[in-house]
């Protein structure tokens, strides 16, 4: 018999699950962001101290990279048991794993205290961090998509998206409250310790909401079907094995659609602020009410392009962001290099739009690619492999270039490329508005009208 098909989940239930995926997902990147804003801003002095400032700060986003790094082993783990044993309990599990080890941050010793082993452990720490990070994205967006109606998945699913700026709002606001009220010696001996410490309480609530949620209907459908077929004697290989010998065309897709969104994203907000405190000698205030200004945008405008892709296609909303980014990456310095508040908050504003438009529809995007049994592990994949060759690097290379041209002109260059690589790969990637996700790909009909006549406009 076949198993039933998954109700529909109610409005009420729909509601709860998005409020308990963004606040999560909101602590876990106000965790990861506050160690980019931190390494910006205090770690290159007290845990990586250097004559050169610009050598300290690149030594500093290095172990910012290290967490990236630890994204790909995180989201194949996660992945791996998100697929076997359900989307819920690897969101419970990272979002303590996050925590902790950012709790651990704000009271580990300096250098100054204790030497070489001061940036040793702020690095184990960032590398749990990365870890934990790896598992979240693709448990979030993925409960939140199965649970979501074909109708309205794209707006559903670009809420747990909203969390990314919703805690890099929260990160760079405690931030530059602090950075207000204290005078920069207090900030650089304890005051940045707070944001840290703070981590403890939000996971607490953070965790109160997300134990609530019911597990995702899709994936217990599937895991029924899975069950049935072990009974009947039927052997099914690991997820990560399976997506990689059959899904790997969407891993490649999935990287290629979060490249130029990736870097640009680090480099409208991490790398703004070395940029505009280092080489423009501007105050640390200055760039993060910027920062500030410009996420408290990005964090409305994501759902309005999540729903617009319900409408129109995930490829077309994808598109106006990358197309936009491509052209604004070498308006954007121009505008910063005025040294005017109000125009670099214009600057940052601006390009996150852009980049709402390609991280608005991602997270419908990227689950409407796989397959139930394999789509935690896939979409994790996918995204986190993207992380390492865009997000990690992205600060890195950028301050590079600034210390080697003295000039934001190849920074344009190389945003400008990556905002390339992500328009040709949405342009040859089909449209996945419509996709039954209790269907694998070889139950679907060739593709739905509303699928056809969205990649006709793209």
């Amino acid at each position: 018999m076949a198993a039933a098909r998954p109700a529909p989940t109610s409005p009420g239930s729909i509601k709860r699950i998005v409020a308990a995926s963004l606040i999560g997902t909101t602590i876990e990147w106000y965790d990861f962001f506050l160690y980019g804003s931190a390494a910006a801003l205090v770690f290159n002095t007290l845990f990586f101290p250097s004559a050169d400032p610009l050598v300290g700060t690149l030594i500093a986003f290095v172990t910012y990279a290290i967490g990236f790094a630890a994204r790909p082993l995180g989201g194949i783990v996660f992945g791996h048991f998100g697929d076997k044993i359900g989307r819920k309990k690897l969101l419970v599990l990272s979002l303590l794993m996050m925590g902790g080890a950012t709790f651990a941050m704000g009271l580990l010793p300096t250098y100054e205290a204790i030497g070489v082993w001061a940036p040793i452990l702020l690095t184990v720490l960032r590398l749990v961090q990365g870890f934990a990070l790896g598992g979240e994205w693709g448990g979030a967006v993925l409960i939140v998509s199965e649970h979501g109606g074909e109708k309205h998945r794209g707006f559903w699913a670009s809420w747990p998206q909203a969390g990314a700026p919703g805690g890099n709002l929260l990160a760079t606001g405690v931030l530059s409250l602090l950075a207000a009220v204290q005078s920069d010696a207090a900030f650089q001996s304890w005051g940045w310790r707070i944001p840290f410490l703070l981590s403890g309480l939000l996971v607490m609530i953070g965790l109160w909401i997300r134990v609530s949620v019911s597990e995702s209907p899709v994936f217990l459908e599937a895991q029924a079907k899975a069950e049935a077929a072990a009974a009947a004697g039927a052997k099914e290989e690991a997820p990560v094995v399976e997506v990689f010998k059959r899904s790997w065309r969407d891993v490649l897709s999935a990287i290629g659609t979060r490249f130029g969104e990736n870097i640009s994203y680090y480099i409208l907000t991490s790398f703004l602020l070395v940029y505009v405190t280092t080489h423009l000698g501007l105050s640390k205030s200055t760039a993060l009410n910027a920062v500030l200004i410009g996420s408290a945008v990005h964090f409305v405008t994501i759902p309005m392009w999540g729903a617009l892709s319900d409408r129109i296609g995930r490829r077309p909303v994808t598109l106006i962001g990358s197309v936009g980014m491509a052209v604004w990456a070498f308006v954007f310095f121009g505008l910063v290099d005025s040294k005017s508040f109000v125009v670099i908050t214009l600057a940052v504003t601006a390009g996150l739009l852009l980049h709402g438009a390609m991280y608005g529809p991602q997270a419908a995007f990227i689950s409407e690619m796989f397959d139930t049994k394999v789509r935690y592990s896939g979409a994790s994949m996918g995204s986190q492999l993207a992380s390492i060759l865009a997000g990690a690097l992205a600060p890195i290379i950028a301050v590079e270039l600034l210390k080697d041209y003295g000039s934001s002109t190849p920074i344009s260059v190389y945003l400008c490329a990556a905002a390339v690589v992500t328009t040709i790969t949405v342009a040859v990637t089909r449209e996945t508005l419509g996709r039954d996700l209790t269907r694998s790909r070889n139950e679907e009909p060739a593709a739905t009208p509303s699928a056809v006549a969205a990649g006709d406009r793209a």
